[in-house]
């Protein structure tokens, strides 16, 4: 399958490299502040068949949303 050229324009590349990025104040590649607290305890936790219907609901969206961009772009 190739890509229409008009994506090559929505492509990101990053403009500042890893060491750049790192040298700067506060600046750390670690997530664990993403972390949700509301989730750190497993007894609490939804379900597993919750959990995945959520995620392909979320998949399914995401996938309509990829077929109408597709169908606006001509294909």
């Amino acid at each position: 399958m190739q890509r229409p050229a008009a994506l090559g324009a929505f492509i990101w590349r990053p403009t500042i490299d890893y060491e750049d990025l790192v040298s700067r104040d506060k600046a750390s590649p670690d997530i664990f502040w993403l972390r949700d607290e509301s989730l750190e305890d497993a007894d609490n936790l939804p379900a597993p068949e919750l959990i995945l219907q959520e995620i392909m609901e979320d998949l399914e969206g995401a996938l309509a949303q990829l077929r109408e961009m597709a169908g606006d772009l001509g294909g």
